[in-house]
């Protein structure tokens, strides 16, 4: 039998090289010099969500009708990419808005939420986040959750504490979980819309952190924070699938974030292997350094074929979807696979740099501090590790 060599490789439509084209432009000379400063002062550039609006990048999948754009999830995630190889700390708190807060309303909400919100996340004009973790619930974020949330009248009444909130200090819309049948475990769980002037809200501290400094993050506090019984999005006791399916979204969307800094660190390591000269000669001639520079590229390749994958296929998801299966397994394993890959990539590019790579004030150092988080935030890398073998022996559960 003989088999026509007809297949294509995986590569970008020419719409979405464009689109990534282009915001890698706009990342390069509007985001990267914002960059150093937000790390070291732990800034906040106000201006900036709202022209990130203006350039029509949020909102990538939400439909134009509330203001998005339109697009897919690849698209999404190919704006998280573009940016991250700029200013991943900008990356990190537009993923938080866009995907966590506006996206999980879009799919979640009802058509008078979608109406209220999202004009105003798709625009940037309001600042978007996501109340989950607590500080005694982490990777178990639904069964330790302690934040309650209680009906009276045509309010809810919600108290407790959420911690490690990206955009927790410049929210003004956060999409927060909380327990409304505390006898059901995960299952009584319900999800809010709280709006920061809601009374009862409050932002107790900003967190200081080692990497993705400009990117804030907060511990917020409900103290009987009165929320309007109709920002509640789904059904009450139903948040576990808002969550869950938000959580396969949420990883799908951070690989792309985890490659735009491993291709940036790579550019980095390549500039400086070409121009650092030792024992009269350039470092990048030195065939250790060459190595080094071999198995980043073939990280970084490895990545952008896992990214596109996950992406391409974690779009079609529907609504009510994920938390389980093989989508489930995959978004898991993708963003396992990915920040593994970016801490060696990393790890590298430092080796690269050398001592210019331990100094503080450099990118590559600032690059090489970001990646702890991604092996922690949206589950950890044990979590990842647990979804991915729990789906595989799934038939096991049958049994014993």
């Amino acid at each position: 039998m003989t088999l026509a060599n007809d297949a294509t490789p995986f590569t970008l439509s020419a719409e979405h090289q464009h689109l990534l084209d282009q915001v890698d432009r706009f990342a390069r000379s509007e985001l990267h010099p914002l960059a150093e400063r937000m790390d070291e002062d732990e800034w906040w550039p106000e201006h900036i969500f709202p022209r990130i609006g203006e350039l029509g990048y949020f909102g990538a999948s939400i439909s134009e009708a509330y203001g998005g754009a339109g697009l897919d999830l690849m698209a999404a995630g190919l704006i998280a990419q573009g940016m991250a190889r700029w200013n991943h700390a900008l990356a990190l708190s537009v993923l938080a808005h866009d995907n966590l807060c506006a996206n999980n309303i879009y799919r979640n909400g009802n058509e008078a939420q979608r109406r209220k919100y999202l004009p105003a996340l798709c625009s940037g004009k309001a600042i978007g986040a996501l109340g989950l973790t607590e500080p005694g619930a982490g990777s178990d974020a639904l069964g330790s959750m302690r934040t309650t949330a209680r009906r009276d009248g045509d309010h809810y009444v919600l108290n407790g504490q959420k911690l490690y909130i990206t955009n927790g200090p410049v929210a003004d819309i956060l999409l927060v979980y909380a327990k409304t049948d505390r006898e059901a475990g995960a299952h009584g769980i319900s999800a809010f819309i709280v709006e920061k002037d809601m009374p009862g809200f409050r932002v107790a501290q900003k967190l200081i952190k080692m990497g993705y400094r400009g990117s804030q993050t907060a511990e917020l506090v409900f103290d009987d924070c009165r929320v309007p019984a109709e920002n509640m999005v789904g059904a009450e006791n139903k948040g576990v699938a808002v969550v869950m399916s938000g959580l396969d979204l949420e990883r799908a969307i951070i690989t792309p974030l985890c490659l735009g800094v491993a291709e940036r660190a790579l550019e980095l390591s390549l500039d400086y292997a070409k121009s650092r000269q030792q024992f009269g000669k350039p470092i990048g001639t030195f065939q250790m350094v060459q190595s080094l520079l071999a198995d980043m590229y073939t990280a970084v390749e490895s990545m952008r074929a896992f990214t596109y994958r996950v992406l391409a296929e974690a779009a079609s998801m529907e609504v009510g979807g994920g938390g389980r299966g093989y989508i489930h397994q995959l978004t898991a394993g993708a963003l396992m696979f990915c920040a593994d890959q970016l801490h060696r990539v990393l790890d590298m590019a430092v080796q690269i740099h050398g001592g210019s790579g331990y100094i503080w004030g450099t990118e590559i150092n600032r690059l090489f501090r970001s990646n702890k988080l991604l092996e922690i935030g949206a589950g950890t890398t044990e979590v990842r590790k647990m979804i991915i073998a729990g789906e595989l022996l799934r038939d096991l559960k049958h049994h014993g």
